[in-house]
This record gives C-alpha cells, sequence and structure tokens, in this order.
C-alpha cells in the first residue's frame, strides 16, 4: 500500500484542481443517507429524553465505525486487486474528504453577487453555507456571516480532515467526515434534537478539538506569511477565542478576526430566534466585499501549510 503522505498529496492537488465531485455516489452524500436511513429507525424507536439520548449515541456507533470499516475494506480490495486501483481509489476518497477549493468557490461566488449588486442572490448562496437566517442580511453581514464560515470550515472541511488522513488514511477521513456530517445533521439544540443529536455534538467537539488548535497555529503562521496582522491574529485567538460556545470554532474566527483587522461576532438568527455570539476582533474597519477575498486568501494559504506540515512530519517520523 502507498503511504498516507502521497496519497493526501495527490487528493490535495486533486482537490485544488476539480473542487468537490457534486454527484449522488459522493461518500459525504453516501454517509448522509446512512445517517437518514438510522434517524428514521431510531428515532421513533423512543418517547423519553434519557430514550432519545441513547439512541443518538446508537445512531453515532451504527455510522461512524460502519464508515471507517466500509472503507478500509474497500481499499484494502482494491489493492489486492492492482496496487494503481488501491492508489487511485485512496487518493479519491480522501479526495472527497477535504474541501479547500469548494469552500473559495462558495465564498467567492458570494462576493461575485454582491459585486454585480445582487444582494438577493448573495443571501440565497449563503444559506446554501450557513446555518442562520439569511433572508434579510445587509450587505455588512452577509460579508461578516461568508468571513466567520470560511474561518470555521477551514478547520472542520480542510484541517482536520488533513489531520486524520495523515494519520489514518482514507478511512479514518472519511469516518471524520461521517462525525462531522452527523454534527451537520443531528448536533442542533432545538426540540428534536436537543437529546436526540447532543452525543453527535459532543464527539464531533471531542474530535476536533487537536486539529482545532493546530489550525490556529497554521492560521497565525499564515497570517504572517501573507503579511497580514499576524501578531494581531495570536493575540485575538488566545484573548477572544474561548468567549465562543464551541470549544473549537473560536479558534479559527478570533485567528481570522484578528489577522484582517475585524470584528466578528454578533447576532444572528437561527430559524427566526435571535442568538447572540460574543464578539471577537477589534473593529479596526468596517467589514467589506474584500475582506471575503482576503478570508480565502488566508484560508488557502491555511491549507497549504497544513499540508506541507502534515509531509514533513511524516517524512520526519
Amino acid at each position: 500500500m502507498a503511504g498516507n503522505g502521497i496519497i493526501v498529496l495527490f487528493a490535495f492537488v486533486l482537490d485544488l484542481l476539480l473542487g468537490d465531485p457534486v454527484r449522488p455516489t459522493h461518500p459525504v452524500v453516501l454517509i448522509g443517507r446512512l445517517i437518514t436511513f438510522w434517524e428514521k429507525i431510531l428515532y421513533g424507536l423512543f418517547k423519553s429524553p434519557s430514550g432519545h439520548r441513547l439512541a443518538g449515541v446508537s445512531l453515532w456507533i451504527f455510522t461512524v465505525p460502519t464508515v471507517y470499516l466500509v472503507t478500509s475494506a474497500l481499499v484494502e480490495a482494491c489493492y489486492k486487486i492492482n496496487f494503481w486501483l488501491g492508489f487511485v481509489s485512496s487518493v479519491w476518497l480522501v479526495y472527497t474528504s477535504i474541501a479547500v477549493k469548494n469552500l473559495a468557490d462558495e465564498a467567492l461566488a458570494i462576493l461575485s453577487e454582491l459585486e454585480r449588486g445582487d444582494i438577493k442572490r448573495a443571501r440565497i448562496r449563503l444559506g446554501g453555507i450557513v446555518g442562520r437566517d439569511t433572508e434579510r442580511l445587509p450587505v455588512a453581514e452577509i460579508c461578516r456571516a461568508t468571513v466567520e464560515t470560511v474561518a470555521e470550515n477551514t478547520v472542520d472541511g480542510i484541517i482536520s480532515p488533513l489531520f486524520y488522513a495523515f494519520i489514518g488514511g482514507p478511512a479514518l477521513a472519511l469516518a471524520f467526515k461521517a462525525v462531522s456530517t452527523l454534527d451537520s445533521m443531528v448536533g442542533y439544540r432545538n426540540e428534536r434534537y436537543i437529546n436526540f443529536g447532543w452525543f453527535s455534538a459532543k464527539m464531533d467537539d471531542i474530535l476536533n478539538y487537536v486539529p482545532a488548535r493546530l489550525g490556529g497555529i497554521l492560521i497565525v503562521a499564515a497570517a504572517f506569511l501573507m503579511k497580514f496582522d499576524g501578531k494581531g491574529a495570536l493575540r485575538t485567538m488566545l484573548k477572544d477565542a474561548g468567549k465562543h460556545k464551541s470549544p473549537n470554532a473560536g479558534i479559527p474566527e478570533a485567528a481570522f478576526a484578528g489577522a484582517l483587522g475585524l470584528r466578528l461576532g454578533g447576532w444572528n438568527s437561527y430559524s427566526g430566534i435571535l442568538h447572540f455570539c460574543p464578539y471577537m476582533g477589534e473593529n479596526k474597519k468596517d467589514l467589506s466585499l474584500e475582506d471575503i477575498r482576503l478570508s480565502v486568501n488566508l484560508s488557502i494559504c491555511t491549507a497549504l501549510l497544513g499540508l506541507i506540515s502534515g509531509e514533513v512530519i511524516l517524512n520526519l517520523l
């Protein structure tokens, strides 16, 4: 079998060239269908809060190990048939787990709509990548939401999958994507999921804990490299990241805020209900369209540093 380092390198380059492959056979789409299948069965079996918590644990157990074992078996079977078939399948599976180009494309598409003056289309596109209500957001809030989601997904969609691909190959990378997909589908604190999704949300926090902190270091390094405010990124991350309700999301958001000289956070609406996210960073300038482009550049540079760091560490071990 090929080493994880070379597999990740080829997968990363493939992602930069092609972006996320949108098709019904995409592994994350299949994972989502598996989650939906088990949710329909497990949720209805219990009525009490404790029962739903148990069902949520079962959902996670029936999903994540299944994805890991199926991926491992698939890769092993491909290698037994032919080395190159095994290598190509490994690269493709890791490629589907990372989203460098897709994240950049989505953010830049929102920017493009705003530059054309089509705020309605920008709101619609933003609604496809964030959980908050976007129907009435003004331009500045669209910019803030876009920068925040680029920051958070630089860890969730890039650094974390890279981290697990480096240490465990395609099986562990896709198992992490299963964890992430579970959180995005059931990890809400609403009436339906507050008990059923608690375990998925908690496991997502646990498995993102180390990558988020590594990501924070990489964002600061990228800020220095790109001649953004590297000192501000480090200072804001250390000062403000802990204010976020998530143990992980505040790290990249605070680092991005400091690097770009922005104040992120504030009031967000979810299903018509307002929630306040503590402010991170200093309001050195008003949010503008250019900040979306700068956040994308910072995200890509962070991703490249993550790739290089992982390759170097693997070669030293």
